[in-house]
């Protein structure tokens, strides 16, 4: 996994998780090939990580992603005027939802049912069985992820989790789980960016390369 090791050519102190890491990327592919879905969820930083891994899932990286003769057909078929530029202007997505971003929806959880369970709701109410859930804690304790995660396992939905050095209930919990070699919240997000962008890159290139 080429992306893989130039992200431990560049932070050699995470060679103790690279086996983690690579398991992540390999249970995400499958979740893809299989037609299934991705869940993100964290918070503050972590909740802008959430953001940011959908970003890199549901567009280009990379790679431009050019869409399919198929689908550029189909566009013009449907639209002669428009179908080219439609058919120029989408990429290739990997269907990823952040749990973080849906304002009325977590307001009004948190206000009249519960805060800790906002994401445990939408995964409930998005997963299926052959889903993955990215779940980031930097304590790896948070509850309302790991009210998520708990849900998660039950309805069949693979969880994938990114912590720090402890791991707390979050590496008790999760399939998979991958525990970024430090402690404080800085230093342990600033790790998690250069991995998730590691396992993104891998992803556009077995879908998309």
């Amino acid at each position: 996994m080429k992306a893989i090791d130039t992200l431990i050519s560049r932070y050699p102190d995470l060679d103790p998780v690279r086996e983690s890491i690579e398991a992540a990327a390999k249970a995400l592919i499958e979740t893809y090939e299989n037609g299934n879905k991705v869940m993100v969820c964290g918070n503050g930083g972590s909740a802008s990580d959430s953001e940011h891994i959908v970003g890199e899932l549901m567009k280009g990286y990379f790679l431009k992603r050019e869409v399919s003769d198929s689908v550029r057909e189909n566009l013009k078929s449907h639209f002669p005027d428009d179908g080219d530029y439609l058919a120029d202007h989408l990429q290739g997505a990997l269907p990823a939802i952040s749990l973080v971003s849906q304002s009325a929806l977590v307001s009004a959880y948190a206000n009249d049912v519960a805060a800790e369970m906002v994401y445990a709701q939408q995964v409930y109410g998005y997963g299926k069985a052959g889903d993955a859930l990215i779940a980031l804690s930097t304590s790896g304790n948070s509850r309302n992820v790991i009210n998520a995660v708990k849900v998660a396992n039950a309805l069949g939905v693979r969880t994938i989790g990114m912590t720090s050095a402890k791991g707390g209930q979050l590496a008790e919990l999760c399939d998979i789980t991958i525990s970024a070699p430090r402690e404080s919240t800085p230093d342990v997000q600033e790790l998690h960016l250069p991995i998730y962008h590691a396992i993104c890159e891998l992803l556009e290139g077995h879908f998309f390369g």
